[in-house]
C-alpha cells in the first residue's frame, strides 16, 4: 500500500471515503484504491475525488511465530516516553487523547520495543475493527523515538509491504520494530501473551516538513461548504412597525 496524500479531516463537516477493490488476477491478487472528497450535506457536491492510497490485496503467508523471548528484552535500555507527544506536537504532529497510546519503550541495538494501549473509551469499541486504527498508529509512534532530535520535520509512513493480520479486537500490544535491510522497518505486533496480532514486513518512511503538514491541514479547511438557511423571525402582531421604501416601487404609490 502506497500513500499518495494525507487525508485531513476538517474541523467541521464530513468527508466521503471511497475504497475500490478490483477483480482478482490469476494469482488471486486484487488492486485497491482509496479516494475521498468533501461531503455536501445537501447532496449537491461537485468536488472531484482525491486519491490517497493504492495497493494490492493478496492471501497472507503463514503467521509469525509466538514471541517467546522475555519482555522487555534482556539488556534493553528503557526510554522515557513521558514527553514524546509534547515533542511531536512541537514538530506539527498533534495527537488527541485516543491516539496517545504509547505507554513504554526500550531500545536494544537497532531495534525498538514498545507497549501501547487504547484508553478505556476506545477499548470498548476495539471489537468493531480488525485492528483499531488508533492502536496501530500508537505502535508506529515508537519509530519516532529514534527521530525526535534528527530534524525539524518527521519521517511518516509512506509505503507498506507485506501487511498481515493474525488476530482481531486487540486493546493492548507489544511492539517490535527493526530495520528491514532495505532502508525501511519491519513491525511486529503481539498481544500480552506473545501471540502474533499483525505484521508489516516492510514500512518505508518519507520526510515531511512542518510546512507540508500545515499546508495539508489548511487545504482541508479550504474545502468547507456553506449553505444559506432561512430562519423565520417571530414578531409581536400588535407591535407598530415602520417601513421605508427605497427606489421606484408600486408600494410607494399612494403612500
Amino acid at each position: 500500500l502506497t500513500l499518495q496524500a494525507p487525508l485531513v479531516l476538517p474541523e467541521t463537516g464530513a468527508v466521503q471515503l471511497q475504497v475500490s477493490v478490483g477483480e482478482a488476477d490469476a494469482e488471486g491478487r486484487r488492486t485497491v484504491e482509496i479516494h475521498s472528497r468533501p461531503h455536501d450535506l445537501a447532496g449537491a457536491t461537485t468536488a472531484e475525488w482525491a486519491a490517497h492510497a493504492d495497493g494490492v490485496l493478496a492471501v497472507a503467508d503463514a503467521a509469525p511465530d509466538k514471541h517467546d523471548t522475555p519482555w522487555p528484552p534482556a539488556r534493553a535500555t528503557s526510554v522515557d516516553v513521558s514527553d514524546v507527544y509534547d515533542t511531536l506536537a512541537e514538530k506539527g504532529l498533534v495527537y488527541g487523547p485516543v491516539f496517545r497510546g504509547l505507554r513504554a519503550a526500550w531500545r536494544l541495538g537497532d531495534e525498538v520495543f514498545a507497549e501501547v494501549a487504547l484508553p478505556e473509551e476506545a477499548a470498548n469499541a476495539a471489537d468493531a475493527f480488525g485492528l483499531h486504527p488508533a492502536l496501530l498508529d500508537a505502535a508506529l509512534h515508537a519509530i519516532g523515538l529514534l527521530q525526535l532530535a534528527d530534524s525539524e520535520g518527521m519521517r511518516l509512513p509512506f509505503a507498506w509491504s507485506g501487511v498481515s493480520l493474525q488476530a482481531v479486537g486487540a486493546t493492548t500490544l507489544r511492539v517490535r520494530i527493526a530495520p528491514d535491510g532495505r532502508g525501511g522497518a519491519t513491525v511486529d505486533l503481539f498481544d500480552e501473551a506473545g501471540l502474533p496480532v499483525a505484521r508489516v514486513e516492510s514500512l518505508t518512511l518519507r520526510e515531511v516538513s512542518r510546512e507540508q503538514m500545515a499546508a495539508a491541514a489548511s487545504a482541508a479547511g479550504d474545502e468547507s461548504l456553506f449553505q444559506v438557511e432561512w430562519v423565520p423571525v417571530v414578531g409581536d402582531p400588535d407591535e407598530a412597525v415602520s417601513w421605508a421604501v427605497l427606489g421606484d416601487s408600486p408600494l410607494a404609490e399612494g403612500g
